[in-house]
């Protein structure tokens, strides 16, 4: 019972500040205020060491989903890390996690911004390898080295800005926006969001970190680590406007959300279908929030953080009753055995597809629906709404492999009774998911959006997901044989299923040829020549002279008489010259 104590501190602890956030949050919008506080930690002649903290209703709400998720994701792991030797350890990490992450919430200096995200980083690679053998290494190693030049960025972005004479970048964001300075600023910071929020080219880590045990990937992927990027352009929304880096950032953010879908529906890992299909979402806040509508992607990276949280937990329990295996093809009619999870997987899916009335419906629609309002030209409109229908098609899939099609596994004798104390927290969630799309759209907006279009148009979402509902069905149904070996031809899911080779790009692209041109550096140079003619060369040479000089010095009269000789011989001849 000890080691199950620090779960239930840091969960009540954790919903217990989730619910103070909530009403801080309420009272801030009623009275619209904002708390900026600043504590002065060392003053050394001209230098101030300052700690600042930014509290308005945005930070506010935006802790209480980490917070409350983190909850929920902390009382999962009492009984998913049961086995677990270290459990005290593995929450330790996961606190630090959710602190880096607050820390950057709550920051309006750029230095402090910078500690919460590489505190991230640094803390993500330590869960990333947690189950430490070589798959988690590469896939940690991948991801601290991805997101480690966005904080290079970052770091360029506080030496740029010691040209204004103080890192809080609230002060510059009304008036500094035309400024130089402030323009190579909102590139390296957009650079820098795209690393850590796994835009082209820098999507490959985002996989692979799902090397993570499934508790650490509900947190990464709903509110953390992977939603760093679009927080911090949203808290800079007023430095990027009409920027040309924006207008660069929509056209990879829109080409990510497609990309991602489309190789979703080519995976076969539970885990990395979840992950491709947060990465395709993540791309469209990062697309809508370069059209503008910051408001629109703080509303559905909130919304979005609920139903994903709870659908890594469905997967954790799936793969925990099915012999630890992700692989979907050996799952199948779990809903007759799992009932209670197979509910929460269901409903966090519909979510997902934008389902009517629930959370995911009010963002996702919305957000198409201010898409088509806009003044795009047709690739845009296109990424929007065939990245819809993706969506659409590898949910219906992944309930036909999991829910539907007959049972695969090798033994029945896997499944057991569901765990409450996962269910539990997964009900947590279940509920949120049901609720906080209406919730949040009443807080966040001060009026209604009423979006008024043809009706063709506004039904043009039921259409693409409807579309791409019927696909899902007939690529995953055991019965048409010939549509999935046409989906599944090799040379197509080759390169559509790699994520259009990003993998190789990022990996194998810049490590084999770099690690090859410095083997033969090694054989040819510093093991070759600089060997021959430094080190070992020069000790050759001197070894065979020491060893002639030694046999010399020898006491043997007749060498010595022999050497006199010759000495005699050598003066006699250069006296007989000059």
């Amino acid at each position: 019972m000890k080691k199950f104590s620090i779960c239930f501190i840091s969960f009540f602890f954790l919903f217990f500040f989730s619910i103070l956030n909530f009403f801080l949050m309420v009272y801030f919008i009623m009275e619209n205020m904002v708390i900026f506080m600043e504590w002065e930690l060392i003053s050394l002649n001209s230098i101030n060491i300052v700690l600042s903290v930014l509290l308005d209703w945005m930070s506010f709400l935006f802790m209480m989903f980490v917070s409350f998720i983190s909850s929920s994701v902390v009382y999962y792991s009492k009984s998913y890390m049961s086995s677990e030797l270290n459990l005290n350890r593995f929450i330790m990490l996961v606190l630090l996690f959710i602190l880096s992450m607050i820390l950057l919430i709550v920051s309006p200096n750029i230095v402090s911004i910078l500690l919460g995200w590489d505190g991230l980083g640094l803390v993500s690679y330590c869960l990333v390898i947690y189950y430490q053998n070589f798959k988690s290494y590469n896939a940690g190693m991948l991801t601290a080295l991805s997101n480690r030049i966005g904080d290079v960025f970052i770091l360029m972005v506080i030496s740029w800005m010691i040209n204004y004479g103080s890192w809080n970048y609230i002060y510059y964001l009304d008036f500094m926006g035309n400024d130089l300075e402030m323009k190579m600023i909102s590139m390296m910071l957009i650079i820098a969001a795209m690393t850590k929020s796994a835009q082209i080219p820098f999507s490959s880590w985002l996989p692979a970190a799902m090397a993570a045990p499934t508790p650490v990937s509900a947190l990464v992927h709903s509110s953390t680590l992977v939603t760093a990027g679009v927080y911090l352009l949203i808290r800079f929304n007023n430095l990027l406007l009409n920027t040309f880096f924006l207008k660069v950032l929509m056209v990879l953010s829109g080409l990510t959300m497609m990309m991602a879908g489309i190789c979703a529906n080519y995976e076969f890992d539970l885990k990395k279908i979840i992950a491709l299909s947060t990465l395709s979402q993540l791309g469209l806040m990062m697309s809508i929030l370069s059209m503008g509508f910051f408001d629109l992607a703080f509303f559905h990276l909130l919304t979005h953080a609920m139903f994903k949280a709870l659908l890594f937990m469905c997967a954790g329990v799936i793969i925990h009753m099915v012999n630890d295996s992700q692989d979907i093809r050996f799952m199948g009619g779990l809903s007759y055995y799992i009932p209670l999870t197979s509910l929460c997987l269901n409903i966090s899916n519909m979510a997902l597809c934008g389902i009517p009335y629930l959370a995911g419906f009010y963002s996702k629609d919305l957000i198409l629906e201010m898409v088509m309002m806009s003044n795009l030209n047709i690739f845009i409109f296109f990424l929007y709404y065939f990245s819809t229908g993706l969506t659409m098609f590898y949910t219906i899939r992944l309930l036909m492999y999991l829910m539907i099609n007959d049972y695969n596994l090798m033994s029945i004798y896997n499944f057991y009774d569901e765990d409450y104390v996962m269910l539990k927290s997964m009900f947590m969630l279940l509920l949120m998911s049901l609720i906080v799309g209406s919730l949040l759209s009443w807080f966040i907006f001060s009026y209604p959006y009423m979006i008024y279009l043809p009706l063709n148009l506004k039904l043009m979402v039921l259409y693409v997901s409807f579309i791409g509902g019927l696909l899902g069905y007939f690529i995953s149904n055991a019965n048409f044989n010939s549509v999935n070996k046409f989906m599944y031809m090799y040379n197509m899911s080759l390169f559509l299923g790699l994520m259009w080779f990003l993998p190789n790009l990022s990996t194998y692209g810049l490590n084999y040829y770099l690690l090859k041109v410095s083997q033969n550096f090694n054989k040819n140079i510093d093991m070759g020549w600089s060997e021959f003619y430094s080190g070992q060369g020069m000790f050759n040479i001197i070894k065979i002279y020491s060893i002639f000089n030694s046999y010399i010095q020898m006491n043997n009269l007749k060498i010595y008489l022999f050497s006199f000789i010759m000495w005699m011989m050598f003066i006699l001849f250069m006296f007989i010259l000059i």
